[in-house]
């Protein structure tokens, strides 16, 4: 159903001061540049505005937008809304807060330079006055860094930065600690080296996962392909990212023909006509808006926690057809407001491939349609999705995309890949997939990552899971690829304690403005005293649960899919959530509030020792915990007296004499570890390395 359009297109001139917009107080949406209050016209908050440049006078042309969709509904706006409505296209009141010599920029410049992919931070451990900088997060569809990208970013991170790199959950970069005076040097310089920041914060879709890792396979080469062509489709058109950073110069590849196609398709009332952004128009979307794509089994991606989730579906010999599509995912919340909520993706259809742009973009006006726009709270997809339910949802998309959806096609199992270690890419190369904890790369790990990808000419990858893979790599290079990367400290995945390589937490402290307590700084030792439950409940080295721990409710690193979700609720103090499963198909539940940091063995112990003993065969913690109930699992805690002392008699057996344990005992103070893991650590880095020299 195609939707018919408004008024033909209305035409304001005004003065420009100096080429700078000048507002009145807002009663609607007015000339971005307008001065005179005689030629000041109320329009529709509906109406793009933006300059020509096709005259020496700002001319403004309003344009009408598609009229609205019977299911739209007018609300008051924030004061976002109002900020973006003003900015004549993300670029006012930012443009003149750069050129100030204060270290900071003001409220609405703050709200703005997101779109940018830029984020004003402080340093909130410090007293007095407040130290500035910014948080710049890069766009890397697909996690997909070139090589020249990736000596670029390590190059400014030592320049202008902190001196780290970080890799994100959704396959960025973030770099920290940037000086408003070196924004537009640093931005500049990762434009003009084929790397983008835009859209990367902000409210509009941001960075398209796929599988990071390079299978020359027909499936994953045509998720990535859609990944890439989506994140064009969905791209900013109105240069403001340009005329900000590179004064207006565009440094950008051709895109496809059918992106373009697509995005200039308006048989179903999609555009704003005549607008320079004709998805988006002066309003962009209501909140940030999450796409992943992947093929089936593989959940590197977590699908589900995005606004859209693509999977490829191929036939019999391999050749894509078409996609299931899942929509209305995402993690925010509030804490104690039960109306915001964690929500998983849910089945909208199947859709031919040649049709997949058209059908993400109809979801995407959908929301942005319908999206809430007066309490950001509440603007995600995942509440039009509750409020509608799927099928007037699903009616509302087929409406912009100009047919019926099919029915999903049915898929296999779901895994969790991290891809990990060394494996063939089916073109003769190799490819390493490199475990990072929490994705900070600094020290000696980022020299000699630096010295690995300059020497090699190698093209990286990053994970959803804060990893990175070396691409492209010659058989003969293994070896001493390898060893360069053991004495850098960046240990094949055999080598890391299995509890750290699914573990994920977000920055919080000390820059995130948002952060109640710690989760990447204090993620090392809870994963320790993980451990060390484990050892004392008597489970096994090779076991592990998916734990992910967040500074706040906004759920930056995805707790609410975590068989352990550690999610911060005040001072040194936690949420626990249970029931996330290892393949991130099920929605965990919180099981206990505010529990302090110091108390978590009171509750992992007898949850741990339970599970060893009662579960079934091969059973998750969090299939565990999901089978058994919170009702089950607190009685547990409640009565629980400790360990019963026959668990942890064979820790005894690993010392001969006295005298030998306190020599291990000294060692692991000093490593802030026990006697017993580190005994157990050198037993098994002796036993793997006698494998490998037997292997060799």
């Amino acid at each position: 159903m195609a939707a018919s359009y408004g008024a033909a297109a209305a035409v304001v001139r005004g003065n420009c001061h100096e080429g700078k917009p000048q507002f009145q107080s807002f009663n609607g949406l007015r000339s971005a540049v307008v001065t005179s209050s005689s030629n000041s016209f109320l329009l529709s908050k509906r109406l793009s505005v933006f300059p020509s440049i096709s005259a020496p006078s700002s001319i403004i042309r309003a344009v009408s937008a598609p009229v609205k969709h019977e299911t739209a509904t007018e609300h008051k706006r924030s004061k976002v809304e109002i900020i973006k409505e003003h900015s004549n296209f993300i670029r006012y009141p930012l443009n003149e807060e750069l050129e100030t010599d204060a270290p900071n920029i003001n409220e609405s410049a703050t709200q703005l330079i997101k779109f940018h992919g830029s984020y004003q931070q402080y340093n909130r451990e410090e007293r007095g006055t407040r130290s500035y900088s910014f948080m710049l997060r890069t766009k890397n569809p697909c996690g997909k860094v070139s090589n020249r990208l990736y000596l670029v970013m390590d190059d400014l991170a030592d320049q202008f930065g902190i001196g780290t790199l970080r890799l994100t959950t959704r396959q960025t970069f973030q770099l920290h600690g940037v000086l408003k005076k070196d924004l537009k040097t640093v931005m500049s310089r990762i434009i003009q080296n084929m790397g983008s920041t835009l859209g990367a914060c902000g409210d509009l879709n941001r960075n398209v996962l796929a599988p990071a890792a390079p299978f020359a396979r027909k499936d994953y080469l045509f998720a990535q392909e859609t990944a890439e062509n989506i994140a064009a489709l969905l791209t900013p058109q109105s240069g403001f990212y340009y005329d900000m950073w590179v004064d207006g110069e565009r440094i950008m590849s051709a895109e496809p023909p059918e992106v373009v196609k697509a995005r200039n398709d308006n048989s179903h009332g999609t555009n704003f006509p005549d607008s320079p952004e004709p998805i988006y128009g002066t309003q962009f979307l209501p909140r940030k808006f999450k796409i992943a794509v992947t093929v089936p089994t593989d959940n590197s991606v977590d699908l589900f926690t995005n606004d859209i989730g693509v999977v490829v579906v191929s036939n019999d010999d391999g050749e894509p057809q078409g996609f299931n599509l899942y929509v209305g995912g995402g993690m925010g919340r509030t804490h104690r407001v039960d109306s915001t909520f964690p929500h998983l993706a849910e089945p909208l259809g199947y859709v031919p491939k040649e049709d997949i742009l058209y059908a993400v973009k109809a979801i995407v006006v959908t929301q942005r349609e319908n999206g809430r726009r007066d309490d950001r709270k509440y603007s995600r997809m995942k509440y039009l999705l509750s409020s509608w339910g799927i099928e007037k949802f699903r009616n509302v998309v087929e409406s912009y995309y100009g047919r019926k959806f099919e029915p999903c096609r049915e898929l296999p199992e779901w895994e969790f890949k991290s891809y990990l270690g060394w494996h063939d890419q089916g073109d003769g190369a190799l490819f390493c997939g490199l475990h990072v904890d929490s994705g900070r790369v600094k020290g000696t790990m980022k020299r000699t990552l630096r010295d690995i990808i300059e020497k090699y000419n190698l093209n990286v990858r990053i994970t959803p899971n804060q990893n990175i893979i070396l691409c492209g790599i010659r058989r003969a290079w293994k070896r001493p690829i390898t060893t360069a990367l053991a004495q850098g400290g960046l240990l094949q995945p055999r080598f890391v304690d299995p509890l750290n390589l699914t573990a994920m937490a977000c920055p919080a402290f000390p820059l995130c403005p948002l952060a109640i307590t710690e989760a990447e700084r204090g993620i090392p030792d809870v994963l320790k005293r993980v451990r060390a439950t484990f050892e004392k409940v008597g489970l096994k080295y090779n076991e592990s649960v998916v734990i992910r721990i967040t500074g706040c409710p906004n759920g930056c690193a995805r707790p609410y899919m975590a068989e352990i979700g550690f999610v911060g609720d005040g001072a040194n103090s936690y949420q626990i959530w249970l029931g996330g499963t290892p393949n991130q198909t099920s929605l965990a539940r919180v099981f206990m509030e505010k529990v302090k940091l110091h108390d978590f063995e009171k509750v992992l112990e007898p949850l741990f020792y339970n599970w060893k003993r009662k579960r079934q065969s091969k059973e998750s913690f969090g299939g565990f915990t999901n089978r058994l109930g919170f009702e089950k699992l607190k009685e547990m805690v409640d009565k629980w007296e400790g360990v019963p002392e026959t668990t942890t008699r064979y820790n005894l057996k690993l010392f001969s004499d006295k005298e030998t344990y306190e020599a291990i005992e000294g060692l692991a103070r000093v490593q802030d570890k026990t006697a017993h893991q580190l005994a157990i650590e050198v037993i098994r880095n002796f036993v793997s390395s006698q494998q490998n020299g037997k292997s060799e």
